[in-house]
């Protein structure tokens, strides 16, 4: 066996699960999640001699991208149909984010933008520290940092327009690193 070929077994035996964790948290089906995770390791296969070590933040970029590649599809196939059928399309919004819309920190988080939410969700949902994110983002740990920061900022001015006041926001959602602070 090449060695290649034994670092993405390895990468595959330890990383499967959180990548496809990762992805049905952005995707919200089975099915879709399950696509996303062996697209990521069809990507991954195709690049396994230049796997990094961990591979996992590289495998959360991969994962992202698919993701996003997905949606881009599924908004041009809308749009496609919109015009086939002479009627306007309506973005339909996240089903997580729908039936959350009523919590003031979900209508907070959904006034994001995308990259907001997104680095956010790879501190607090991913548990990544400072050094991982930069990875998974491709981008350097001062930016990563400072892109954290402005999230955060972002989303706690947002939670105090709805009205919610500082102590009641769990603080593990705001600060779950002491690195990344």
């Amino acid at each position: 066996m090449n060695p290649g070929d034994e670092s993405f077994e390895a990468a595959f035996e330890s990383c499967s699960a959180p990548v496809f964790a990762f992805a049905l948290r952005r995707v919200g089906t089975r099915e879709d999640a399950e696509d996303v995770l062996a697209e990521t390791f069809a990507v991954a296969w195709r690049r396994r001699y230049e796997l990094p070590d961990p591979p996992l933040p590289y495998l959360y970029a991969v994962a992202a991208n698919v993701v996003k590649n997905s949606r881009r599809s599924a908004r041009r196939l809308g749009r496609l149909r919109g015009k086939l059928a002479g009627q306007r399309t309506q973005q339909v919004d996240d089903h997580a984010e729908h039936v959350a819309a009523n919590d003031a920190f979900a209508a907070a988080f959904a006034g994001l933008s995308e990259s907001q939410r997104e680095i956010l969700r790879l501190v607090a949902w991913e548990g990544l520290d400072t050094r991982d994110g930069a990875a998974a983002l491709e981008c350097s740990e001062t930016a990563f940092k400072v892109r954290l920061h402005r999230a955060r900022r972002e989303l706690e001015k947002r939670i105090a327009q709805a009205g919610h006041v500082e102590g009641e926001m769990p603080k593990s959602t705001l600060t779950p690193d002491a690195e990344a602070k």
